[in-house]
């Protein structure tokens, strides 16, 4: 039975757009979600693109004055939700509606830092240092305190202290002098400056909000703190929920790397006397790189071999001293002189906090339960180590779902993945699983296209005749190309070898940043774009500058990814069903989302790789991508194309 509530708030909604269409899957959508809110049921849907999935979510969750946390994959979505969507919603409904942006505490400048800096006690690389050669004063500020002192200044006018409120992008390390993470933060109520802490202010917003949006990688860094980090909330929205999964394996691990280690010891040398305790981790970082750097690209071997193991234990002993030292010197100080300058002890407090979490990370690790997995990262210079739980849906599940006042859960997304509540923790018999479709008619506005001829991708020959088709494409669609690549290397193989043969412009991932190349892409109606995996979703190009998605392979996971081979290992001979199709068949329907933004949106997506179309496991990729016509044939292409000519203007002789 439609909900009344619901169909007229929707209506109100939609009849406020610039551009209204009838769009029954997301009617069947909102229906859904409003089901899941009254009966306090989870909801796993599936929304394909040009279903109008914010308003789906956001309608009910308004009209039943829910108080909701929208948790969202990608910046440009959180930006969109905050500023246009609820905004409008709001207006539209006509409901009093408080909203907010929350983010992690990195995100925010912190006034105590500022404040450090400020008062010029900062032990930080401001100077260039010293007369040149020629005797001119080189004591003036140099580029990075020029950088940190612009930030310090835009501080003392900003409003939310936001990263994303400046009108520059600063550099990461000049940023790393002004703000500080989870892990260094004392608290406010411990911090001199804790009554004009921007990130506290952002909380006690989203503390008041009926709706907070946040990134993903926020709220499952708050699922693994406790849930500490947000306000108590009804309903939760995961949009872009196939990300999900590996959002949380990596926010219920952690990573150390020299540079955590030698951040520390930079942090404490200007609070000990003594700064020898300092100089042990410091150097305890260079162990660490020579420790982790056989293993990398490959997990730890369980158990720890004994040179790792004494290595791993020599560090956690120069932490564990260096955290005695700390602690010892506050006790001092406080027992000598109460009236201590409050940012000394900001100051002593930050390092105990970031000693503290750095020596426990260091305990597991030597300490490794069955349940989780360590590997290493990253070039020969700079190996991180990392650890991350084997099954996340256990730990959503004692994190999460089992506990009292847990939220409803909407799992939405235009691709989901196979077995995700499963893998999630969600609880058997909890959940509603739905797809609603999409509004789009594939099989008249798109064609897929998979050239058997080929060589099979892992043979020898097959790179050269993939590059004699993507040249036949691209010269058949006049350009209007996005060529997507599941490596660094065959993206720019196949620029250098079409650069010479194609009429159109070409561009690449690497020519500029990705907001730039994507519009210049989109302007140019007949320019080609060659991208990686970054591409892969979150481009929206509709129109006619867009005619033509290729796909060098399908993108199954590296076999040697060592969490995904600790899980192929608990699962057995079912491993490559359970884990890397699902991953190639999400990722591969993302990627062929590209292609058809709109109702009036044609065109040709062409997979070329053959095993698309003789694999054993074909069909449970074919059945993850929207219901395209399908052909082997280059005559059906060309004939594709030729009929999108007389449609499109412009298109070149």
């Amino acid at each position: 039975m439609p909900d009344p509530q619901i169909e007229a708030a929707l209506e109100r909604a939609t009849n406020a757009l610039a551009r209204r269409e009838d769009r029954p899957s997301q009617r069947e959508m909102a229906e859904a979600v409003s089901r899941a809110i009254r009966g306090h049921r989870h909801l796993v849907v599936q929304a394909g693109t040009g279903t109008g999935k914010s308003l789906a979510y956001l309608v009910p969750a308004l009209a039943l004055g829910t108080r909701a946390v929208i948790s969202t994959a990608t910046k440009a979505l959180q930006d969109q939700l905050a500023k246009r969507d609820l905004p409008q919603l709001a207006h539209s409904l006509g409901v009093p509606v408080q909203f907010a942006v929350l983010k992690g505490r990195s995100n925010y400048v912190c006034m105590q830092r500022v404040s450090e800096i400020a008062g010029g006690d900062e032990q930080l690389a401001f100077h260039d240092g010293g007369p040149d050669a020629a005797g001119a004063d080189r004591s003036a500020l140099g580029p990075l305190g020029r950088e940190i002192r612009r930030l310090v200044g835009w501080a003392s006018r900003a409003e939310t202290g936001d990263r994303a409120d400046l009108e520059w992008e600063p550099s990461p390390v000049a940023w790393a002098q002004v703000s500080v993470g989870a892990r260094d933060c004392p608290g406010a109520a411990r911090c001199p400056s804790g009554d004009r802490c921007f990130a506290e202010a952002a909380r006690d917003r989203a503390a008041q909000a009926d709706v907070v949006v946040v990134n993903t990688h926020l709220y499952a860094t708050s699922v693994a703190a406790g849930g500490e980090m947000l306000p108590m909330h009804d309903l939760v929205v995961f949009d872009e929920a196939h990300e999900l999964e590996d959002i949380a394996s990596a926010s219920f691990g952690f990573e150390i790397g020299a540079g955590r280690l030698q951040a520390l010891a930079r942090a404490t040398r200007p609070v000990l006397d003594d700064p020898s305790a300092s100089l042990a981790v410091e150097e305890a970082g260079l162990l660490l790189i020579d420790t982790l750097e056989p293993h990398i690209g490959s997990a730890l071997p369980r158990p720890l071999d004994e040179t790792t193991q004494e290595r791993l234990n020599l560090v956690r002993q120069r932490v564990t001293r260096l955290l005695s030292e700390v602690r010892k010197a506050l006790r001092s100080e406080k027992a000598a002189d109460e009236s201590i300058e409050a940012g000394v002890r900001a100051r002593y407090l930050r390092a105990q906090q970031s000693a503290g979490h750095l020596e426990r990370d260091l305990v597991e690790v030597l300490e490794l339960a069955d349940s989780e997995v360590a590997w290493v990262e990253g070039p020969a210079h700079s190996p991180v180590l990392k650890v991350a739980p084997l099954d996340v849906g256990a730990e959503m599940t004692e994190k999460l779902w089992k506990k009292e006042g847990a939220p409803t859960a909407v799992m939405t997304s235009a691709t989901i993945p196979p077995r995700l509540a499963e893998r999630l923790g969600l609880p058997a018999g909890s959940y509603e699983e739905l797809d609603v479709g999409s509004p789009f008619a594939y099989d008249e506005q798109a064609l897929l296209y998979c050239p058997m001829h080929l060589p099979d991708p892992r043979d020898g020959a097959y790179e050269k005749a993939m590059h004699d088709e993507l040249a036949f494409l691209i010269e058949a669609a006049g350009g209007r190309t996005l060529a997507l690549f599941t490596s660094w290397r065959a993206m720019k193989a196949a620029a250098d070898a079409l650069r010479p043969r194609i009429r159109w412009p070409l561009m690449t991932q690497s020519d500029l940043p990705k907001p730039a190349l994507v519009r210049k892409f989109t302007e140019d109606e007949h320019s080609c774009l060659f991208a990686t995996m970054g591409f892969w979703q979150g481009v929206d190009v509709p129109g006619s500058a867009l005619s033509v998605v290729t796909i060098d392979r399908l993108p199954f996971p590296r076999p040697d990814d060592p969490l995904l081979q600790a899980r192929r290992a608990s699962l057995g001979s079912d491993a490559f069903s359970l884990i890397d199709i699902p991953r190639a068949a999400t990722l591969l329907a993302q990627g062929v989302g590209r292609l058809i933004r709109s109702r009036s949106d044609r065109g040709v997506v062409a997979v070329l790789d053959t095993r698309l179309g003789r694999a054993s496991y074909r069909w449970a990729l074919v059945k993850a991508l929207p219901p395209m016509r399908r052909t082997r044939k280059r005559s059906d292409v060309e004939q594709f194309l030729a009929s999108l000519a007389g449609e499109l203007s412009g298109w070149p002789d």
